[in-house]
């Protein structure tokens, strides 16, 4: 695989993981736990196929700057930290709408921004 072609897989991969979690927390608020649950593995599944590009850059690099340092490898770089990051939060926050009380089905316009 080309660096272009890993870097760009890095900002899909990263980029898709980033998805499925604000999905899951979005189930998670909404007290749907198993939807949650599936969407973080899922997200995983992605942050792993990310995670498993970022160790080939590593490994091509040997830490003796063999690889040239782009503006587009830090952007992906950002992105695969944010996924990551994201990932620890979401657990978090699933966790937490766990012990909280079941929100309500329907939202008035009020309260729409708490939907």
């Amino acid at each position: 695989m080309e660096l272009e072609e890993q870097v760009m897989t890095l900002i899909i991969s990263a980029g898709s993981c980033r998805s499925m979690l604000m999905e899951a927390m979005r189930h998670s608020r909404n007290g749907e736990f198993e939807q949650a649950e599936q969407l973080v593995e899922q997200a995983r599944g992605a942050l792993h196929a990310a995670h498993a590009v970022q160790t080939q850059l590593i490994e091509a690099d040997a830490g003796e700057g063999k690889l040239p340092v782009q503006i587009v490898m830090v952007h992906a770089q950002d992105h695969v930290m944010n996924a990551v990051l994201l990932m620890d939060l979401t657990q978090e926050m699933i966790a937490i709408h766990r012990r909280l009380p079941p929100v309500a089905t329907s939202c008035s316009p009020s309260a729409a921004m708490a939907c």
